[in-house]
């Protein structure tokens, strides 16, 4: 087994700091036993970030990143929907002038959502990646200060301090489920975990419809990828070329799953009828893979990453 990089400790030591600066903000969100019937000896529970404030694990990264910014400087970012939430929030409580950019297909309760907080919100291209490229043009012409949704290291290491709540919670954990989308949330907790606890398996949880993260890990290098209408939006778009992401996250995943659209349909379904709670597609993906195949993680103990609870009500309760 080999030791983990220096990119890798150094980000789980900054884990470590950011996380007493944003206690104050954030919550500890619980770890919760499944009550599905498993297979002999095997053990399954969430780490419950549905729960966060926001509804969504992002508001550690948001919390995280404008705490780290001085407040006589506007700033932007862009967002599918739950980092924009997250940010405004987080912005009510430092005291950011914040402007977000989404793309025309985010939900409309999450545009919403983000309006209610003040939020200037300017809605521009069809995906995250055009989202993305607008909101850091206008940061270069406009004198905003551009704060990426997973492509910065406070972000990230914000993002970590699920993993160090883990280890606190958990004694052992042999396999961790994490949703992929532009790999903040996979490469903080990663980085965390392997300096750690190594022998903990990070297996990422790619949608098929939308999979720029995984394609790139595989490729080497950022690559052009098609984006498709998926339950999991919360995932939805790419990566940013010279990603801070992309080596962090090659080195702490051990596996990737792709899951397809009734994968995902399926997590919704068990959260909502078996464990009593309605999810959004992102985190419904990351159980998927222990429902199309339980007997390859019998006997371990299994962690899901729940991500966040802002669904779009019309489209989780046509799947339900």
């Amino acid at each position: 087994m080999t030791s983990p990089s220096t990119l890798i400790l150094q980000s789980a030591v900054r884990s470590a700091t950011v996380r007493r600066r944003i206690a104050p903000m954030v919550r500890k969100t619980p770890v919760l036993a499944s009550r599905m019937v498993l297979n002999q000896g095997t053990q399954l529970f969430y780490k419950t970030e549905n729960l966060q404030t926001t509804g969504s694990f992002k508001f550690r990264g948001a919390s995280a990143k404008l705490t780290s910014l001085p407040t006589d400087r506007p700033v932007i970012t862009a967002s599918t929907g739950n980092h924009g939430i997250a940010c405004s929030v987080a912005a009510q409580k430092t005291g950011h002038d914040l402007t977000v950019v989404v793309p025309s297909n985010t939900i409309a309760q999450k545009r919403e959502k983000i309006e209610s907080y003040g939020t200037r919100l300017i809605i521009e291209g069809s995906d995250g990646v055009l989202a993305e490229e607008h909101a850091r043009r206008l940061a270069q012409t406009q004198g905003y200060t551009y704060a990426s949704p997973y492509n910065d290291a406070e972000v990230i290491a914000g993002q970590g301090t699920i993993g160090l709540e883990l280890i606190e919670q958990l004694p052992q954990i042999d396999n961790l489920f994490i949703s992929m989308g532009g790999g903040g949330l996979i490469s903080g907790v990663g980085a965390v975990i392997k300096a750690i606890s190594p022998g903990t398996r990070i297996i990422g949880v790619s949608a098929v419809n939308t999979a720029a993260l995984a394609a790139a890990i595989k490729a080497g290098k950022i690559v052009e990828t098609e984006h498709h209408d998926t339950l999991a939006d919360g995932v939805a778009g790419g990566v940013d070329a010279g990603s801070l992401t992309l080596p962090m996250a090659s080195e702490v995943i051990d596996e990737i799953i792709h899951i397809a659209e009734d994968g995902i349909a399926l997590g919704l379904k068990a959260l909502a009828w078996t464990e009593n709670m309605i999810v959004e597609g992102a985190a419904a993906l990351a159980l998927a893979p222990i429902l199309s195949d339980p007997d390859r993680f019998e006997g371990k103990v299994n962690v899901v990453l729940l991500c966040g609870a802002n669904y779009d009500q019309d489209r989780v309760r046509a799947v339900l």
